[in-house]
């Protein structure tokens, strides 16, 4: 029925869908099944037309890189929607304010920050995700999170209708925010500070160095599968993960990177159902042997 509706819509607007779509290489794990409607957008008139019909009677998974996604072998029965090209624009505007679409790469963002001599975006060009998906999160690392650079932000309801919403108006949290689950993310604006760009170039570079000496790289990895604990302990959440659990530990082909343990691998040809249980024997372990509940940072699609 959804599909029946979905192609009657098309027909009627002339906009594209695909259908049966094969999500297995819109994420990092490479894992996952089919999407029974995959829409990408070319035009928030499109998205507003769409979202006015469908938005509040089916289930709709909003996707950006895929950088921190596990996703079911199962069929979604469902709307899975990518923003396309014309949502990962980048402008600066007079007053200093960079605007960037929520498709757009965290990394491009702060070459573009670099570019015109914008300072305090560095910190982006370690992160491998969306502005949208960095907005959702509350994405950082080197001390530093989207809550700092930001000033406002532009989504969508599931009504078709478009907000701004003010930062200081977000109750940001370690890995959180309390902005409206349902909301998609359509462009945000950040302020930098005027910068040589040499210096910004500098910058950049010593922070990806870093991370790649910490971090695995240009494998089947979703980053982070755990938040640290903020509360409960002073250690990260790599340092309880090494003290509870063998890190020769595996399910098929999903493992445990030696690198950066809080990192989990597809090794190869990894199910959903391997991965799931990698982070659920994972949980339960640290939880039996420091009293620590970890809390995930990936998003599970199911």
């Amino acid at each position: 029925m959804l599909v029946d509706a979905i192609k009657k819509f098309s027909d009627e607007t002339n906009i594209d869908f695909d259908f049966n779509y094969d999500l297995k290489k819109s994420n990092w794990f490479n894992i996952g099944g089919k999407t029974k409607v995959y829409f990408r957008p070319d035009s928030l008139s499109n998205l507003i037309k769409f979202l006015k019909i469908f938005g509040t009677k089916e289930k709709i998974f909003t996707i950006g890189a895929g950088s921190n996604t596990l996703i079911n072998d199962d069929i979604y029965n469902g709307i899975v929607i990518k923003l396309g090209k014309n949502f990962s624009n980048t402008s600066l505007l007079p007053n200093g304010v960079i605007v960037a679409g929520s498709a757009c790469k965290d990394k491009k963002l702060s070459e573009f920050a670099c570019d015109n001599e914008m300072g305090g975006l560095e910190f982006l060009s370690c992160i491998p995700g969306t502005v949208g998906g960095g907005l959702r999160m509350n994405a950082g690392c080197f001390s530093r999170e989207f809550k700092d650079i930001l000033l406002s932000v532009q989504a969508i309801d599931r009504l078709g209708r478009v907000i701004t919403i003010p930062a200081h108006k977000i109750l940001f949290e370690y890995r959180n925010n309390d902005l409206a689950e349902d909301l998609i993310f359509l462009s945000a604006s950040f302020k930098g500070e005027k910068k040589n760009k040499s210096k910004i170039e500098a910058e950049m570079k010593k922070l990806r160095k870093n991370k790649d000496k910490a971090q695995p790289t240009k494998i089947k990895t979703s980053g982070s599968t755990f938040k640290n604990p903020v509360t409960q302990t002073k250690k990260k959440v790599w340092e309880l993960i090494r003290e509870s659990v063998s890190l020769d530990t595996r399910f098929g082909d999903a493992c445990i990177s030696k690198k950066h343990c809080n990192f989990f691998v597809n090794n190869n040809n990894a199910s959903f159902n391997d991965m799931k249980k990698l982070i659920d024997f994972v949980t339960e372990r640290v939880e039996k042997k420091t009293g620590i509940k970890l809390e995930k940072e990936i998003k599970i699609l199911e």
